[in-house]
């Protein structure tokens, strides 16, 4: 976990608005301490770009909140599942979560139960945000390449993401240039995996990325990445996928 900065926070007792978001519940809330106590979480630190009431948080969406936590090692970011969310718990997505950090993707998971996952707190820059200032081209190409790759993994392992189509709030770039996929809580490994063709439709394929990346990089010819894609598609493998990039270096000099 990153180690704690000196910056404004909340022992949990002043947190029952974010804990038992978005309609406090007495008794609930006291059951949630007991599962935050367990993890280790001592406070929440008043830090992001979304708000909810006097709090600043990471992001909050129709399962939970992401706020970054102190705990006894230091910072972390834990998902808060809210209280009118569609699931009964958060488990099932922290399961998919340490799948995914099987294959070296994702944010480090901590711990989980139900109502929390405690994982490594990323710090970056939302892809898209990420693309559109960045001018050095070798580092961009590394990053697409990076994330295809990251992309394949999980397709080697049977773990759809299922958002990466819109992938602009779920990959974000490290200062190191390490692109992270974020936010598996509409992953599944029942459905066929579709990582690979999902971001490079994304990227490449359609919507206002495809420009950018055109702009900063060059036309893609789109034919023979849909073919690539197609045959991806048809027999996934290491051997397609690398076929899938080959189709896109001769383009943009990946």
């Amino acid at each position: 976990m990153s180690r704690p900065i000196r910056s404004k926070f909340y022992l949990l007792d002043s947190c029952k608005e974010l804990i038992c978001y978005p309609k406090f519940d007495p008794k609930e809330f006291e059951r949630r301490l007991t599962e935050l106590r367990m993890l280790g979480v001592q406070g929440i630190e008043d830090r992001g770009q979304s708000t909810i009431s006097k709090y600043r948080v990471l992001g909050k969406g129709c399962v939970g909140v992401v706020v970054s936590a102190l705990t006894r090692e230091g910072r972390a970011a834990l998902k808060i599942r809210r209280l009118d969310a569609d699931r009964t718990d958060l488990i099932r997505e922290a399961r998919l979560l340490r799948r995914a950090n099987s294959v070296d993707v994702g944010p480090k998971l901590f711990s989980a139960t139900k109502n929390f996952i405690l994982m490594e707190l990323v710090e970056g820059v939302p892809l898209y945000e990420w693309l559109v200032k960045t001018e050095d081209k070798r580092a961009i190409a590394e990053v697409i390449v990076d994330l295809l790759e990251q992309c394949f993994r999980l397709d080697s392992i049977g773990l759809d993401h299922g958002e990466l189509s819109d992938a602009r709030k779920h990959v974000i770039v490290t200062s190191g240039n390490r692109p992270v996929v974020l936010d598996f809580e509409s992953a599944s490994d029942s459905r066929r995996p579709s990582n690979l063709t999902s971001i490079c439709s994304f990227l490449f394929l359609s919507g206002s990325m495809r420009k950018i990346l055109a702009a900063k990089l060059g036309e893609v010819d789109r034919t023979k990445l849909i073919h690539s894609l197609r045959t991806y598609k048809a027999q996934p493998s290491r051997k397609s996928m690398e076929y899938v990039i080959k189709a896109l270096a001769s383009d943009l000099r990946l």
